[in-house]
């Protein structure tokens, strides 16, 4: 396939931004949210994420077999993802005035629906990608673009909660779903149909882990996510109770996810030079340490924080950008490039869900545990340590594995 020029890789890619703008309230603004204007206790919000994400991870391999069914009809689903992700989000940030065991079902339940919309949308848009390229020097300008777009969405996102609110944040993203959708259904170039896949059973959604690259780069994952996970989490709590800088929380984001953009075009020249995995692993390493430096901030330290959320930022890029393209060049290896990008995909977006899962149903109880409580002053050096230590550890255990594992070839 010739190289895909600027303006088609666009017409794909952003549609990243709109599900970005769902991901970035989901995992960092939601706990908060119904904690301080529900007033729901940290260990039942913990408790229902972990639920739902466990319930919304098991769904996405289905959803991958489901999209394979289709033998490449990738705009079919991100078709049917597009009203059920909208109104869901909606819903999701505007619950009704209701008792706290009412507003926790409509917590929960709301919360599957997006999982379900963006789930489908997600699987859909990054098998759609997969399968534009399997060249190693096209795979991770696909990605590239669309994890670019995708940090445009998140730093929007950002930008309009804390200018104008949820209410805002909703009618912004209804605007960019339309668009994005839009220009993905109508311009994008499309892969070529493929017969579709056999009838369900078990073994079909668990083949991807009959691949040794695969279960390798699944266990990194699992190890990597969970890492990147409580951080974001934690992230509003850390710069309110910690920092007490809760009004700089939308600008650190912005600074965060901006570094992590203008980043992309460096992990994607060293991609291309030394390999995904090395430049990955390297990433791993230098965000550890850097971010180890937040448990040391005292309270008001704007600027060292402000140095952390742009260095961690540029970390950040190789984390979206590559991991997606040495799971193309895995599916490529094996074989099934053209064909299996659903199943491998479906497989993958459930390891996201499980990594989000066991973040929020760790740290919030944990932190529930030793005393904390949002809005208060105790238990900040809990907090911190949960916000930064935690996660360097995790970093450093996945850049191990990472290193050791036989993904060089890819």
């Amino acid at each position: 396939m010739t190289a895909l020029g600027l303006p088609k890789l666009l017409y794909y890619g952003f549609f990243g931004l709109p599900l970005a703008m769902v991901a970035l309230p989901i995992y960092v603004y939601l706990p908060q949210f119904y904690a301080v204007r529900a007033g729901l206790p940290l260990a039942l919000i913990g408790a229902a994420l972990l639920v739902a994400r466990i319930a919304a991870a098991f769904i996405d391999p289905l959803l991958g077999w489901w999209i394979e069914r289709g033998g490449g009809a990738y705009a079919r689903y991100v078709a049917l993802a597009l009203p059920l992700l909208l109104a869901s989000f909606i819903a999701l940030f505007n619950p009704p005035a209701m008792a706290g065991g009412a507003t926790l079902a409509w917590f929960g339940a709301t919360l599957m629906l997006v999982y379900l919309g963006f789930s489908l949308a997600t699987i859909a848009h990054q098998s759609w990608g997969a399968a534009l390229s399997h060249a190693p020097s096209e795979r991770a300008r696909v990605t590239g673009v669309r994890e670019a777009c995708g940090l445009v969405g998140v730093v929007l996102a950002a930008g309009v909660t804390a200018a104008a609110g949820y209410d805002a944040l909703a009618i912004a993203f209804a605007v960019a779903l339309g668009l994005g959708g839009a220009l993905l259904l109508a311009k994008a170039d499309r892969p070529a149909a493929t017969a579709a896949a056999a009838p369900l059973d078990w073994r079909s959604l668990a083949m991807p882990f009959r691949e040794p690259r695969f279960r390798a780069l699944f266990a990194v994952l699992l190890v990597n996510g969970v890492a990147s996970a409580i951080p974001a989490t934690l992230f509003l709590f850390f710069a309110a109770d910690r920092l007490r800088l809760a009004t700089m929380s939308g600008p650190f984001l912005i600074l965060y996810f901006c570094a992590a953009a203008l980043s992309m075009p460096l992990w994607i020249a060293l991609a291309r030079r030394f390999g995904e995995a090395r430049v990955w692993a390297g990433a791993m390493l230098a965000s550890a340490l850097v971010f180890v430096w937040a448990f040391g901030l005292a309270p008001g330290a704007a600027v060292g924080f402000g140095v952390i959320c742009l260095l961690s930022g540029i970390a950040l890029g190789a984390d979206l950008a590559l991991p997606p393209a040495l799971l193309a060049g895995v599916i490529g290896k094996a074989g099934h490039g053209g064909s299996r990008e659903a199943a491998y995909f479906g497989v993958w977006n459930w390891g996201v869900q499980l990594t989000l899962a066991l973040a929020a149903g760790i740290a919030l109880p944990l932190l529930g545990w030793f005393g904390y409580v949002p809005g208060g002053q105790g238990a900040v050096g809990a907090l911190a340590g949960a916000y930064a230590l935690l996660p360097c550890a995790l970093k450093l255990t996945a850049a191990a594995m990472l290193w050791r594992a036989p993904l060089r070839d890819c």
